[in-house]
């Protein structure tokens, strides 16, 4: 299942990627949950974006949910946030093709010098999260992208592997301007509850 769907300005171009345009499926939340888990959807997207050298995919596990990341050259980015079940093969097929429609439907004047977060209208988005929900039917429209996909290489990392040494996703967490009290706390207790229960 996909979660949500981010394009971003990223790469050389900003120092902090900035999300341009977004489309999220958060009906398996709570409805009181919705905004902290679109708030952290945002949050791993940046935060991942800016770890990923232009030109290069990866993929970053976090708890049940995998961020798999594409920046291209020219600093135009996405991110797809799948659960653990979902082919990283299909996430980045549906990146490649996303960020080519997207840079020939928005200019590249108009991306790179956008400055206000999800500013940019894209409704294609919301298609893409649909079409690509059921990877297996997805899978057989992208076919032809299969030989690209063979070739390019993923990287697979943990959450610990790309922030850089000595920082932990806590800290991030808590100095983050883009996650409100309520979302930090939410990660907290989300913390909390995953690992308060061991059995020996």
């Amino acid at each position: 299942k996909i979660v949500g769907i981010s394009i971003l300005k990223g790469g050389a171009l900003v120092a902090d990627p900035l999300v341009l345009s977004r489309a999220d499926d958060l009906s398996s939340f709570g409805f009181f949950q919705r905004q902290g888990v679109k708030e952290m959807l945002t949050f791993f997207s940046k935060t991942f974006t800016k770890r990923t050298q232009p030109g290069q995919r990866q993929s970053v596990q976090h708890e049940s949910y995998i961020v798999h990341c594409y920046v291209r050259a020219d600093g135009l980015a996405g991110t797809v946030t799948t659960d653990l079940e979902y082919p990283p093969r299909v996430a980045f097929v549906l990146l490649t093709q996303l960020l080519e429609e997207y840079s020939n439907a928005i200019s590249d004047d108009v991306w790179k010098s956008c400055n206000v977060p999800e500013s940019i209208a894209y409704p294609p988005l919301e298609e893409y999260l649909a079409k690509y929900q059921d990877p297996a039917s997805a899978d057989k429209i992208t076919k032809i992208q299969k030989d690209l996909d063979d070739t390019t290489e993923i990287l697979h990392k943990t959450i610990d592997n790309v922030l850089e040494r000595g920082v932990k996703l806590d800290q991030l967490v808590e100095r983050s301007d883009d996650l409100s009290r309520q979302s930090k706390m939410f990660y907290k207790q989300a913390r909390k509850t995953n690992s308060c229960c061991t059995i020996s």
